[in-house]
């Protein structure tokens, strides 16, 4: 599984974890998480994401 780093803060998204905070489920690929997605930190858009 994959990772992504949020470049404005921080914040990396793992595909094994998902996030709780925007009901992602364990397990969601970075290609299945809504463009309308928001980095659950600073709030930045899905675009602000590079893979790690």
């Amino acid at each position: 599984m994959a990772k992504f780093k949020c470049k404005v803060c921080g914040y990396v998204y793992d595909e094994d974890n998902g996030e709780k905070r925007r009901d992602l489920a364990a397990g969601t690929k970075w290609d299945d998480v809504p463009d309308t997605f928001k980095c659950p930190s600073c709030g930045a858009p899905k675009k602000s994401f590079v893979a790690i």
